[in-house]
């Protein structure tokens, strides 16, 4: 394994690893991850082979661990970066971080103060702003406050429509990093959105047309009844599609390139409609949602609407409603949500519908988690260090197969770490 160069990232709640290539391609090296669940964090250990993909939740685990099954060692960690789960609480006469519902939160600061990170990257739902969990907000801001961190006080939400994703996401980012270092800026939008129509300095966004066009027609392939993967031809890039194709140059991306077959078309699984699905599906007006199943049918000329990952197996295992394709009488395929999420084309998920859409709503889109994190590299680097621009091999695809049993087994876990699905199969049958 080549030796790290660049400035270093620890990913707590990794999920797949959303934060972690933005991270990247801001020009970290992200030496490891932290996820409990084991079927993602194999997702993680195969898109990222040079990262330690460590599965344990960080309610079990300190600095010294992760530095012991990781190559950091002994070495500085950078930065520290990831969405804690919050749960539901009461604000009334006690603490929220008291709360053990909000546990994970409490671990969050204390891994950030125990590996003596210089900066820190809080990503949450936009809700945490709002009424009284604003007062939830002020307690993480004071507890790292107390732990010797700045923290940038007029915290703000950001919506990955506004720095090139083609979706309406908000996500609430938190900013922080050690007395002894510059506290990072927010990064000014990039994209137009709505009501920001004739602003010279800002690009035009991408819509969701360009996002799926060059993509092949996943119903041409029987293949994709049986697997998720198939090789296949492409149609012609649009700006924003080639920049997520490989071998195309990206200027703002340092992400270390991967090895990949561009001619591949991965993560398609194809979902099996009844003839009267269909039927509903092609006569739904674009932008609107169909009244059966409640899918939104997308506007090709518009934007995504919020991908959800909906509910994990053990509170319920209900699938979020998948978003109608804008000309295919079907639903969007894992891949098409990709593109919808801004990964590029080499980054694969579980071979199953139902974890690779989770994977996908559960993560922050890369794009918007490499604008954030740019401005962390600039806080602090006077320029982006350069990395290694060698491909670097993908792990065996093996790992994105597994069930959680054998994932749970692979990591030294307990089977029911997360409570199996009680459905015997994936349902996204319409």
């Amino acid at each position: 394994m080549k030796p790290y160069n660049r400035p270093l990232g620890v990913d707590l709640f990794s999920g797949a690893g959303g934060m972690s290539l933005g991270f990247e391609q801001a020009g970290f090296d992200v030496a490891a991850s932290v996820e409990y669940d084991p079927v993602h964090c194999a997702t993680h250990e195969f898109n990222f082979p040079a990262c330690s993909s460590i599965c344990r939740s960080v309610a079990e685990i300190d600095a010294a661990y992760i530095r012991a099954h990781s190559r950091l060692q002994d070495r500085r960690v950078d930065v520290v970066f990831g969405g804690a789960p919050c749960q539901g609480f009461s604000m009334i006469g006690k603490r929220a971080l008291d709360d053990p519902r909000n546990s994970l939160v409490h671990h969050f600061v204390r891994l950030v103060v125990e590996l003596k990170a210089s900066y820190f990257v809080f990503e949450n739902v936009r809700g945490l702003t709002l009424g009284e969990h604003r007062r939830f907000l002020e307690e993480i801001i004071q507890e790292f406050r107390r732990n010797h961190y700045r923290v940038v006080d007029d915290y703000q939400v950001l919506n990955a429509a506004s720095y090139g994703v083609p979706q309406d996401r908000k996500r609430l980012f938190l900013f922080g990093a050690r007395e002894d270092f510059p506290l990072p800026s927010y990064p000014p939008p990039t994209h137009e959105c709505a009501g920001e129509k004739g602003n010279l300095f800002l690009k035009s966004r991408p819509t969701v047309w360009d996002a799926l066009r060059d993509l092949p027609e996943a119903d041409d392939y029987e293949e994709l009844l049986e697997r998720d993967w198939v090789r296949a031809e492409f149609k012609r890039p649009t700006d924003y599609s080639a920049s997520l194709r490989s071998g195309v140059a990206d200027a703002s991306d340092n992400s270390i390139p991967r090895c990949f077959d561009p001619d591949l078309l991965t993560s398609s699984l194809r979902t099996v409609h009844t003839d009267l699905s269909k039927t509903r599906f092609a006569q739904t007006e674009h932008g609107d949602t169909e009244p059966v199943s409640r899918f939104l049918k997308l506007d090709p000329n518009g934007i995504c609407n919020t991908l959800r990952a909906g509910t994990a197996s053990d509170r319920g295992a209900f699938t979020s409603p998948r978003p109608i394709h804008p000309f295919s009488p079907r639903c969007i395929t894992v891949r098409e949500a990709a593109r919808l999420h801004s990964y590029p084309d080499w980054f694969r998920f579980h071979v199953t519908k139902w974890h690779g859409f989770r994977q996908i709503g559960n993560s922050v889109p890369p794009i918007l988690a490499r604008s954030v994190a740019t401005t962390v590299m600039r806080a602090a680097w006077d320029s982006v260090p350069e990395g290694d621009t060698t491909p670097l091999p993908l792990r065996q695809t093996e790992l994105l197969s597994l069930d959680m049993t054998r994932a749970a087994r692979r990591y030294g876990v307990p089977a029911n770490t997360v409570a199996q699905r009680t459905r015997s199969r994936d349902s996204a049958h319409g």
